[in-house]
């Protein structure tokens, strides 16, 4: 099984990014208990501040993965070209969030992605992208099971 794990804006900050919501782990630190957690599955990572490089990197893997685990930062409540490219890929999209967005400012409490992917987590820390992982790897995601 392959999953790639996409992170957007600012992402690469975690570890010392407002460590109140966000924790003090980095998420190169985090990805390989994440990957030994599931020895059985090929987690791919990548990270980008830029909304176009999001988007290509969506195209490029999207047609040939079992799934993706996006979390797409700030751009989850901007970015229609992003709903538009999650809903053009064949691979199951699952948007993630480590703080719970609900907790935060109302702006924040609206997903432009969230209706184009097959599910969303929020608010557990790191642990929402082993949450992803499990749901893609149990098939919770797969249009049949719906």
């Amino acid at each position: 099984m392959k999953i790639h794990v996409i992170n957007g804006p600012n992402l690469n900050l975690l570890g010392t990014r407002e460590p109140q919501i966000y924790g003090r782990s980095s998420f190169e630190a985090y990805l390989p208990v994440l990957r030994a957690a599931f020895p059985d599955v090929d987690i791919d990572y990548y990270q980008s501040n830029v909304e176009g490089e999001l988007i290509n990197r969506l195209q490029e893997v999207g047609f040939g993965c079992d799934g993706i685990v996006l979390n797409a930062g700030a751009y989850t409540h901007t970015s229609l070209a992003l709903a538009d490219c999650i809903r053009a890929l064949s691979a199951p999209v699952v948007e993630v969030h480590i703080s719970n967005v609900y907790q935060r400012e109302a702006l924040r409490h609206h997903s432009l992605l969230a209706a184009a992917c097959k599910g969303v987590i929020a608010g557990f820390g790191l642990d929402s992208y082993r949450l992803a992982i499990e749901s893609l790897r149990a098939g919770s995601c797969s249009p049949a099971r719906l």
